[in-house]
């Protein structure tokens, strides 16, 4: 193993032992005392059956078979979960063919931060993560699964699903990803469009064609956001079949993987000789497989309040020197858009998860001695799917096919992963720079602050911001209002900077997880809400955040900056259901902890 990686993991495994045996003591608890069919009484059995009546004979005679839970977040709103309409039915035919039954355990809410975006129901995004987790919970509560399916895969569903699967961690699972939607417009030509629309320079109906264009079909998005990040991360972790990640839908291969998958979960159960709960699969080196991949493909930023989430519902303490240390020592060897032209179907095309899981593999950056639920080692995921006929079978990972998209871990991009952590007189912040040109990191420029997106871009339109700025836009914590993405900041902010001034933006809210060009001073913690230093910033201080030295301040005379008063509080916002989210708010904890309220409540 390369050495900073293994010193990372050790760091967290010792940090973590206490609550980590905890949980392991939990579930093997949970094992060992599961309801589980063959102890529910008959008219809870009765009521199990009715629903599926086709195989109730199946669920009632063969106790030591599996009946997989099936956990989905289908709805035809949100491309990328509209594809899972008929895999309900396929996979209990699937079910079958292994001697297997499977019911539909519950659905989880999956909204859209594409539609939400600069809106109010944006506020409810980070929440809806807590909330599906719940749903989860309460889906596989009944006691009548050996296994679970989860059925999602865009941004705040996959964390979700996993935060709340984790809690029946005896059981073993395996995530059911639907695949990219096909290219349509280029990533970078819908950004110029935008930067065009933010200028004035063309119309609703241009920018309208140009964003259908892009978001065209069904399927995930192609830009390399929050929701591919969650395809590469189950990936690294060993829980997909390998290779799911980046199939199209609609395939024969794509449903030839969901086949596979059916087929391996009726394996791996308690009652057979191959038994993998998900508690055993998700452990310390797990977590920092998907840490090392997010930094080596330039992955989204939102995983680092996504990853140490999913952590701690697992026992394991994962925090943000933690991502500092890997990103100094894990190469760079992905370029897809934001952070490079290629979308997520070039990036599969050139070789995808197989060849960066061999290449991180062959450097030591990954631990291979994991419990992946195709195998005992993470080797197997260095291999691509192909149907020989109607067989499926893997190809191990050969060379890139485009240098120009993925590189090999002896000649990246860059020599590191360029996720780093600012910290100074303004508190604790996160920033990408992948996909920032060097000579923008450091920018050192007055304040300009606002409380709220909108003001921002109304600003921008009246020509206040046109010279050397940072935006400071506080108030955006999980505690003040849910933590919602500020992803229409980036077309203004880009149009400044392409202008020739020195910007960026300090935010204790999220950017988008396709943030990219623009230098972002994000999760600022603590958050301006209950006295955080970002509320002390006034318009006109010299802010300096610098991505090389890792320093974010606020160039104000010591004496004044502890003499200062807190920015009053803004109202709570109301509408569009967020009043039903105050409990979420009260009981959020910081960003670097994973910004969970459903976590904090339950004292994990």
């Amino acid at each position: 193993m390369n050495p900073a990686v293994s010193a990372v993991t050790d760091r967290i495994i010792e940090r973590s032992r206490p609550t980590r045996q905890a949980y392991l003591s939990l579930i093997e608890r949970e094992r060992q005392g599961w309801i589980g069919r063959p102890r529910l009484g008959c008219a809870n059995l009765a009521h199990a059956y009715a629903g599926t009546p086709e195989d109730r004979e199946a669920m009632k005679t063969q106790a030591q078979a599996m009946n997989i839970g099936l956990v989905t977040a289908y709805n035809d709103m949100l491309s990328a979960h509209a594809v899972y309409y008929r895999y309900p039915e396929q996979m209990k035919v699937w079910a079958r063919e292994a001697g297997a039954t499977a019911q539909v355990a519950g659905g989880v809410p999956a909204m859209c931060d594409g539609v939400t975006q600069g809106y109010a129901g944006m506020e409810l995004s980070l929440f809806s993560r807590d909330t599906i987790a719940l749903s989860t919970a309460v889906a596989l509560s009944h006691g009548t699964f050996e296994g679970a399916a989860l059925l999602g895969i865009c941004d705040k569903i996959v964390p979700g699903l996993l935060m709340g699967a984790l809690r029946f961690g005896h059981l073993p699972m395996i995530l059911i990803p639907g695949g990219p939607m096909p290219s349509g417009l280029p990533n970078k030509a819908k950004a110029a469009v935008r930067e065009r629309f933010a200028t004035g320079e063309c119309g609703r109906e241009e920018l309208l064609e140009a964003e259908i264009a892009a978001y065209h079909t069904q399927g995930t998005c192609t830009f390399y956001g929050t929701a591919n990040t969650n395809q590469m991360m189950m990936e690294v972790m060993g829980l997909h079949m390998p290779g799911a990640a980046f199939v199209n839908p609609g395939t024969k291969l794509r449903q030839e993987l969901t086949r596979a998958a059916v087929h391996r979960l009726a394996r791996i159960g308690a009652h057979g000789d191959d038994y993998r709960p998900l508690g055993a699969c998700v452990d310390e080196k797990a977590v920092v497989n998907a840490a090392v991949g997010l930094l080596a493909t330039g992955g989204s930023t939102n995983h680092l309040l996504h990853l140490p989430a999913i952590a701690r519902a697992a026992g394991i303490v994962i925090d943000w020197e933690d991502f500092d240390r890997l990103s100094a020592a894990v190469p760079l060897i992905a370029r897809v858009y934001p952070n490079g032209s290629a979308d997520v179907n070039g990036f599969e095309a050139a070789g995808g998860m197989p060849y960066v899981i061999k290449e991180l593999l062959l450097g030591g950056y990954l631990h291979r001695d994991i419990m992946t639920v195709a195998g005992d080692d993470l080797t197997a995921y260095a291999a691509a799917p192909t149907l020989d006929g109607d067989t499926l079978t893997w190809t191990p990972a050969g060379d890139s096919r485009d240098e120009t998209i993925l590189r090999p871990a002896t000649a990246p991009f860059s020599p590191d992963g360029g996720m780093r952590i600012l910290q100074g007189n303004i508190g604790r912040a996160c920033i990408k720079v992948s996909a920032v040109e060097r000579d923008r990191w450091v920018v050192e420029a007055p304040a300009r602050v606002f409380a709220d997106q909108l003001e921002v871009l109304e600003a921008f339109k009246n020509g206040e911001l046109e010279r050397d700025v940072v935006v400071v836009v506080r108030f955006q914590g999980p505690r003040a209002n849910g933590m919602p993405e500020l992803h229409k900041l980036t077309p203004p902010l880009g149009v400044l900077q392409n202008r020739g001034f020195r910007v960026a933006l300090v935010t204790d809210g999220r950017m988008s997880g396709a943030s990219g060009k623009v230098p972002c001073a994000i999760h600022c913690s603590p958050e301006a809400l209950g006295g955080g230093a970002i509320g002390l910033i006034r318009d006109g201080d010299l802010i300096r955040v610098d991505a090389e030295a890792g320093t974010l301040e606020a160039l104000v005379p010591a004496g004044e900056w502890a003499a200062r008063e807190q920015a009053p509080t803004p109202a709570p916002a109301s509408g569009m259901g967020r009043e039903l989210f105050g409990m979420f708010r009260g009981l959020a904890d910081e960003a670097e902890k994973g910004a969970s309220a459903v976590l904090a409540g339950a004292g994990l």
